[in-house]
């Protein structure tokens, strides 16, 4: 078990139960509310139901509800539906969702918003961790979304090229560096093109792991170890996070540093990351939900960026791998795995 510096918000599996299980205090705007209707909000979600990124992500939003006076189980019914399978099984629970008829949906991830909105054009849908929807067709513009989906982005692409200069940072004598990706998604083909476009004054050769599939990866990343001077960078998709524990492994064994996109490989053995929050768009999604069941429509809700960026280093993962971390990077870090 990796020991951690405290947290900011951090969550518990007691918490969660608690709060899907509609168990926690009654909050008195619940209560006021006991002769209306009850509503229903549906949650769909690509990684596993006892994922602890998963957990924490939907207990910081069923918290947040409950603040704003939605308690589940008791003015509120919440369908979740978990889908880490991958794409016939988003698709096949977009549609059990759809057919419920909830009043708002809440999509946790860029890869089931796509698969919701082929179901719905009608039902309201709040996204979290979603780049680039306009450039995927999801809204219309950030400011005015005009269709029945809105909510928050992880980043811009542009920050792409901070994860090779982190890495950089930590590995001096780095001079080939692979980007796990899956091709299909427009996700890893833009965060692959900048990442390419700023690798010369780092004076590294920047080549792409192409991923479709969980078999994918292990030969792929096994063959890239095999020389010297390497690297790999994460970035930011729903089936790496899926599968963050076997590509964790396998770095591991073959003493290939990397850096992710988010806290959550970090937790489970990785070197570092840098990113948005992520259990934050959580919290800010449960007061557009709020919103939107009091009446407001999604295309009039702003897409919202990040608030927050933070960088997170292991240093057990670090002393695996032979490697010092500069003070001054350590100096930088949000947290520290010690």
């Amino acid at each position: 078990m990796w020991s951690v510096r405290p947290r900011e918000g951090s969550l518990r599996r007691r918490e969660f139960v608690l709060a899907i299980g509609g168990m926690a205090t009654w909050p008195f705007a619940a209560r006021s509310q006991q002769g209306e209707r009850m509503r229903r909000i549906g949650m769909l979600t690509s990684l596993a139901a006892d994922d602890p990124e998963s957990m924490a992500r939907m207990a910081a939003f069923l918290q947040e509800l409950q603040q704003l006076g939605w308690t589940n189980r008791r003015n509120v019914q919440v369908d979740f539906r978990w889908a880490p399978g991958g794409a016939e099984s988003i698709r096949k629970y977009a549609a059990e969702l759809v057919a419920l008829a909830p009043d708002v949906i809440l999509a946790s991830g860029g890869t089931v918003v796509g698969p919701l909105l082929q179901a719905t054009r009608t039902i309201p849908i709040v996204f979290t961790q979603t780049t680039d929807p306009v450039g995927a067709g999801l809204v219309a513009t950030l400011g005015r979304p005009g269709g029945n989906a809105t909510g928050f982005t992880p980043f811009e692409y542009g920050m792409s090229g901070k994860w090779l200069e982190l890495l950089k940072e930590v590995v001096p004598s780095l001079k080939r560096v692979a980007v796990l990706r899956d091709p299909a998604q427009p996700l890893g083909i833009g965060q692959f093109a900048v990442i390419q476009s700023v690798a010369q004054p780092f004076g590294v050769e920047v080549s792409s792991i192409d991923a479709r599939h969980s078999d994918d990866i292990e030969p792929a990343l096994v063959a890239f170890a095999r020389s010297s001077n390497g690297g790999l960078i994460v970035p930011a998709s729903g089936p790496t996070l899926v599968h963050r524990e076997l590509i964790i492994s396998l770095l591991s064994r073959n003493k290939l540093p990397a850096v992710y996109s988010q806290r959550a490989f970090i937790i489970s053995g990785g070197l570092m990351s840098y990113g948005s929050d992520t259990i934050d768009p959580y919290r800010r999604a449960a007061g557009y939900v709020d919103r939107i069941l009091k009446g407001e429509k999604p295309a009039e809700l702003p897409v919202q960026a990040p608030t927050k960026y933070e960088l997170v280093i292991n240093l057990k993962a670090a002393q695996a791998l032979g490697l010092t971390v500069p003070p001054t990077l350590l100096a930088r870090a949000d947290e520290v795995i010690e």
